[in-house]
């Protein structure tokens, strides 16, 4: 089988220098917002061309205290896409305001900017966008759009490590970025772990008080806070990961590479490919079928791996019935959610491998 994610594949390099890392931890004797949190912390804002990151425990949370930094809570709105992890929505919900779902592109699946401007109220504090897939739409474009609106961008950044856009990179363009570091996710952890990226020291600021209860310092708490600290174990082995990650990004858009140039199959779509180079990392490659199960069903008894993201749209969700949508409906959210499929794309896919989908996805029928 061609699995969606093979961990136990990765080079024996990597797999020692993460062991080492974990011996490191448990010899500091410091387990808790120490000096590899505090590392990882200053690698990553350099990675990502920004002044400051400060690591949380999930990428859910790292929205979540985006929004409480900015004071954003009961009476706002704030525009996102139903078209992505149920966590983008949660987050908006958890501080008290209420996501407004606008619809997509259907050639990318990201968010359409005619949609979210139908969206905006006299309530509307930010526009949240997902970089779906691992990929960047015209950053320069949102960023001019929400001058023009005086409203916030924000950027959620899970599935885009290291994606580009004219030099720039995913969570650097809007007042924060949030990233997730679960386990699948293009730079992972061995478990749960995020960041929140800022170029606002001030917010950084005080997403390292909010993150850890509230304190500002020991025993001083001048707000409620959450706990949400990213452990020193997993930003210990995510600075060993990191730096695998340039090359991990080349194989991923290689493999994405083959895929464009030899699926030549009627009944599979390809989404569009991206607007620059390096504007998709491919967290995900996803093509789309109108018999998207039987699709899935014939892939999984030719040994592809395979899984749809996400079936089910946030508006379909039962805590979101009550949600704002665009006016127009959310068509193409509808469309793509029954025939998207993601099929393997991951940096240790052997070129047999690579060969091997793309001669069954030919020869589906």
């Amino acid at each position: 089988m061609i699995l969606m994610n093979d961990f136990k594949a990765e080079p024996e390099e990597l797999v020692q220098r993460q062991l080492a890392a974990v011996e490191r931890v448990l010899r500091s004797g410091w387990y808790i917002l120490g000096k590899e949190v505090k590392d990882f912390e200053a690698a990553w804002a350099n990675c990502c061309g920004v002044a400051e990151a400060v690591g949380v425990a999930n990428g859910m949370d790292a929205i979540e205290i985006g929004l409480r930094t900015l004071g954003i809570g009961a009476g706002d709105e704030v525009i996102t896409t139903p078209m992505t992890a149920f966590a983008t929505v949660l987050a908006i919900f958890r501080v008290g305001a209420q996501p407004v779902l606008a619809d997509i592109d259907a050639d990318t699946a990201l968010s359409s900017m005619d949609s979210v401007a139908r969206c905006i109220s006299s309530k509307t504090k930010a526009v949240l966008l997902v970089h779906m897939y691992g990929q960047l739409s015209d950053m320069a474009k949102w960023q001019e759009f929400c001058r023009l609106q005086g409203i916030l961008l924000l950027e959620d950044c899970a599935q885009a490590h290291l994606a580009q856009w004219s030099g720039n990179v995913a969570g650097s363009f809007g007042a924060y970025g949030a990233y997730s570091f679960y386990p699948t996710k293009n730079l992972g952890a061995i478990g749960d772990a995020g960041a929140l990226v800022t170029n606002d020291f001030e917010l950084a600021e005080r997403a390292r008080v909010i993150r850890n209860y509230g304190q500002s310092e020991r025993y001083h708490h001048p707000e409620l806070g959450l706990n949400s600290r990213l452990d020193e174990l997993h930003a210990a082995m995510l600075t060993e990961r990191l730096k695998w990650l340039d090359s991990f990004t080349v194989r991923r858009r290689e493999v994405a590479e083959a895929y464009h140039a030899n699926v030549k199959n009627p009944a599979i779509t390809m989404l569009a490919l991206p607007l620059q180079s390096k504007s998709h990392v491919y967290h995900l490659f996803v093509v789309r079928c109108e018999e998207r199960d039987r699709l899935s069903k014939y892939l999984t008894a030719a040994g592809v791996a395979n899984l749809a993201h996400y079936p089910i749209p946030a508006h379909q969700q039962r805590p979101c019935a009550e949600v704002r949508v665009d006016p127009n409906g959310l068509p193409a959210v509808e469309a793509h959610a029954k025939t998207c499929l993601s099929i393997p794309c991951h940096p240790q896919m052997t070129d047999d491998d690579v060969a091997k989908v793309v001669e069954v996805v030919n020869a589906f029928k």
